[in-house]
């Protein structure tokens, strides 16, 4: 299952946002989202675990918690919607 973790402080690590799933449940990846512009973290990312159960208590457990100074937002993620990316040029 894909969790989707949003507020994030900038400061947080992969490391530190790993350590803090694993404590319910087998963590299969951490991924922060950075800017591809300027290599700064954009404040969120996602954890994926493969037991539905481990991930459902890693929403409770931390949903509305404080990690590193903010408030985190955890959910389950949402398929991506297919359609343009934006970042494209535009003419006038």
């Amino acid at each position: 299952m894909k969790l989707y973790v949003g507020n994030m402080s900038f400061d947080s690590s992969e490391a530190e946002l790993r350590k803090a799933f694993e404590a319910h449940g087998k963590v299969d990846s951490v991924t922060i989202i950075m800017d591809r512009d300027t290599g700064q973290p954009k404040g969120f990312g996602f954890v994926e675990m493969s037991n539905e159960a481990e991930a459902k208590k890693a929403i409770e457990a931390l949903n509305g918690k404080d990690f590193m100074g903010r408030t985190l937002n955890v959910n389950e993620a949402r398929p991506r919607a297919d359609g343009p990316r934006g970042g494209g040029r535009r003419s006038f």
